[in-house]
């Protein structure tokens, strides 16, 4: 199976199931333990995003964040 195929199959599975896989791959290819930790609370911080556990900033609470 290509990495094209693998993709589109991919693809087609639910956004749960994307976001188990993406975590799975992360943690499988990620060197250091600590960078694997930090990864694994970014995806589940992307995954509170996309679930609505937690809303996201626009961009002008975005700026004013990083002041």
């Amino acid at each position: 199976m290509s990495t094209q195929e693998i993709a589109e199959a991919v693809m087609e599975l639910s956004e749960t199931e994307r976001l188990d896989l993406a975590r799975l791959i992360i943690e499988s290819v990620a060197v250091e333990r600590e960078s694997a930790a930090e990864i694994a609370k970014a995806v589940r911080g992307i995954e509170d995003v996309l679930t609505g556990k937690v809303s996201g900033l626009n961009e002008a609470e975005f700026q004013r964040a990083l002041q």
